[in-house]
């Protein structure tokens, strides 16, 4: 295999980096050259993304390639965060920064749609897990507030298409992103014309669905003279950041879960069709968009944001902690002391994390934490419970026994949760690789690009490019009663 290189664009929640995939005798390496913040900025009451500073550090990380390894690239692709969106109108002028997904506009969304087309015939329609955050939801908040930007829309683009779009030109929706929308009819292979119609949200907006490693075009002249790349065609990687993650597990087989580990946990198992039925809709699963023609059946748990959000006001009060620090504090208090659901609603806005989580614990008579190893420690002692909740129900929808967990991502580094994961589970945790998601970046574009045959190939080659670690079952016992004292033994 002769030397290729690939550029990974991705962008998370908190922070985007520009990563140099490079393929050689069948290992893969990667380097990381730029790094950028990302978090949301409020203006007035509504919290946005900074659509342009994103792209400007794109194309800062494109150039940054470019003083390095020259004016050549194999390709690029972008990859980030579901469900938000941008709106452009004539003359594809950015209608308004987008907003943020925990923006409170879609506070009683759900329940405005469902008024109109049942809860039951939306999951029928696109087999997506119900969350208010979905695009779907913040499009009926802006029908409901006669939103000017949503009558002047000529197009919207979920966020990787938007930035493909500035890079390219070329005004098309990737696959897996497209799902996250719950906008989106896999049956039909379309955009779910006649719901989106009925709620109020014009369909002619949406855009062609392409699957991932599509060649997107080459930059368009005014990117490449700014970066000073002239060789490169833009390849959609899995656009959504957890198809990308996915693709990266190096995994074989198919007796395995997944855990896309970070902001969000996602904890599913890959098929080759959607699973829509009455006990994936009553289990509030999701069907989500796959690299090679798979599906993700999952589910999206609230994850590691209870920690970093404890940790952000712990900040603004003057104590701040590194999360090793705060890891450590967890691992020395109380086991098994505080627990709660951590997707219950309460917990999805940003601020006052501590309090919201001793509240949460105060409701449910649990005892309350008070010191920021025991708040840490309830936060993920309850994640794991609850990967073990998911784990069942995905035995049961997909009808096989799974025997291990692959947990990706940068919640693989904290030695703390995976441990507590293999024990919550009673499966063995193999941890790694943290760069998951740069990596099915890398590969989907090596595969589009002929570099390697297969993902199977790729997968093979990231199981021998990167060092994981491996988490035994530990305390059945104990466990078994918290999960029981927690979810009923359900």
């Amino acid at each position: 295999m002769s030397i290729a290189r690939y550029l990974a664009l991705d962008l998370g929640a908190e922070s985007g980096r520009v990563v140099v995939g490079t393929l050689e005798k069948g290992r893969l390496h990667l380097e990381e050259i730029h790094r950028f913040p990302n978090g949301p900025v409020r203006l007035l009451d509504t919290l946005h993304w900074d659509a342009l500073q994103q792209f400007r550090e794109i194309k800062a990380g494109i150039a940054q390639y470019v003083s390095r390894y020259g004016a050549e690239v194999g390709s690029l692709g972008i990859d980030t965060w579901g469900v938000d969106f941008g709106l452009l109108g004539r003359g594809d002028v950015l209608l308004g920064n987008p907003v943020h997904y925990r923006d409170a506009r879609t506070d009683g969304m759900m329940e405005a749609a469902f008024a109109v087309v049942p809860r039951e015939e939306v999951f029928q329609r696109t087999g997506i897990q119900f969350m208010q955050l979905n695009t779907l939801f913040q499009l009926v908040a802006m029908v409901r507030q006669r939103s000017p930007l949503l009558e002047a829309a000529e197009t919207l683009l979920l966020m990787p298409d938007l930035l493909h779009f500035w890079l390219t030109g070329v005004k098309a929706s990737e696959f897996s992103i497209a799902t996250t929308s719950q906008c989106y009819d896999p049956r039909a292979g379309d955009w779910a014309r006649g719901m989106l119609e009925a709620l109020g949200i014009p369909s002619r907006i949406f855009q062609e669905v392409r699957q991932p490693g599509t060649a997107w075009g080459p930059l368009l002249p005014s990117v490449a003279e700014e970066t000073g790349l002239k060789q490169g065609i833009v390849v959609a990687p899995g656009t959504h950041d957890t198809a990308s993650a996915v693709a990266g597990v190096p995994s074989e087989g198919d007796d395995h879960a997944y855990l896309s580990s970070g902001t969000w946990s996602l904890m599913g198992v890959e098929t080759r069709q959607p699973v829509i039925n009455e006990r994936s809709l009553a289990y509030n699963f999701t069907n989500e968009g796959g690299v090679g023609g798979t599906y993700r059946l999952l589910r999206n748990i609230m994850g590691l944001w209870l920690v970093q959000e404890c940790r952000r006001e712990w900040a603004r009060a003057g104590s701040e902690y590194s999360y090793d620090e705060i890891t450590q504090m967890a691992a020395e208090a109380e086991p098994m002391r505080s627990l709660v659901d951590p997707d219950r609603p309460e917990f999805l806005s940003p601020g006052g994390m501590p309090a919201r989580i001793q509240a949460v614990c105060r409701e449910a008579g649990e005892p309350v934490p008070e010191t920021p190893g025991a708040l840490v420690r309830c936060a993920l002692e309850s994640l794991a419970l609850k990967y073990r909740w998911v784990l069942e129900r995905l035995e049961e929808l997909s009808s096989k026994k799974l025997s291990v967990i692959h947990v990706v991502g940068g919640g693989s580094q904290n030695r703390l949760l995976c441990q507590f994961a293999a024990n919550a589970t009673q499966r063995p945790v193999i941890a790694g690789p943290v760069e998951a998601t740069a990596i099915g970046n890398v590969l989907t574009q090596a595969l589009a690009g002929g570099a390697i045959s297969s993902l199977q190939e790729g997968r093979r080659i990231v199981a021998s490019s990167f060092e994981m670690s491996r988490y035994e079952p530990q305390d059945a016992g104990l466990w078994d009663d918290a999960y029981g004292r927690l979810f009923g033994g359900a």
